[in-house]
């Protein structure tokens, strides 16, 4: 949507955890509203390692720190989680930063078995390998790879049961899950944790949004995973958010109307 201020995307995910109506509001925030100021103009990203056989995850993630990339994450659950893991090490090297997603589709015994053996290729976090809260704090007393929490954190009250709980090292949000900019703002600083900023795979008009709270965080020790509109067949702007040198500068996106008018549906 258009609006005053700007373009806004509500692109909800497929079997992501994200109410429309917050989809929706985050949308409306960059349309219509402002976005907090920056405090730095440029943001390091990660690049996006899907769950392929070994080695097409490894000749993806080649290309992608061939592009200037210093970190990718590995997507897991699905077929062979660790070899796919040791191929990438294999391909990039020990500089580069490695980090796995399950998406929460391990048992806290399965999660705790897999990373315990995918601890040797030196991985930078473990993003969501179980499902809820309760599960996530358990495994972080069992592992010794760092947790970060993502689908279990999608208001200010879930930040504050994750400080009791004690139940990660850091906390990956994401605008429309949060309903907007300012909404993750009050979560990253109610859970008071490191934060990694992440998409929902959202053309270059909704990473934007993403970019702009990057942008806004105090603190900012982690890549973000914003670096996903190479992964679209197409984009709605004639000029995407492609990283250089493996960052990438938060800006406002317009829709081109011709674009607009070829994915209508």
């Amino acid at each position: 949507m258009e609006g005053p201020a700007g373009w806004g995307e509500a692109s909800p995910l497929p079997g992501y955890p994200c109410h429309p109506a917050r989809s929706l509001r985050s949308a409306r925030e960059a349309a219509v509203g402002a976005w907090p100021p920056p405090v730095r103009d440029r943001v390091r990203v990660s690049a996006l390692i899907p769950a392929l056989a070994p080695l097409e995850a490894a000749a993806l993630a080649r290309e992608e720190i061939g592009r200037g990339i210093s970190c990718v994450k590995v997507k897991l659950g699905r077929g062979d989680d660790l070899g796919r893991v040791g191929a990438v090490r294999d391909a990039v090297g020990p500089d580069v930063q490695i980090r796995v997603d399950p998406n929460g589709v391990w048992d806290l015994d399965s999660a705790r078995r897999h990373l315990t053996a995918l601890a040797r290729y030196d991985l930078e976090f473990a993003e969501q390998p179980v499902a809820s809260l309760d599960d996530l704090a358990r495994l972080r007393r069992m592992v010794d790879v760092p947790l970060a929490a993502d689908e279990v954190v999608r208001s200010v009250d879930d930040a504050r049961r994750l400080v009791r709980l004690d139940a990660a090292d850091l906390l990956v949000v994401k605008v429309q899950p949060l309903g907007g900019v300012r909404g993750a703002l009050e979560v990253v600083e109610a859970a008071g944790l490191p934060v990694v900023v992440g998409s929902m795979l959202e053309t270059s008009v909704g990473l934007a949004a993403g970019l702009a709270l990057a942008a806004a965080l105090p603190e900012l020790p982690y890549a973000c995973g914003l670096a996903t509109a190479t992964l679209l067949a197409g984009d709605l702007t004639d000029d995407p958010l492609v990283p250089r040198d493996g960052r990438l500068e938060p800006r406002p996106v317009p829709a081109s109307a011709a674009r607009l008018a070829r994915y209508a549906t």
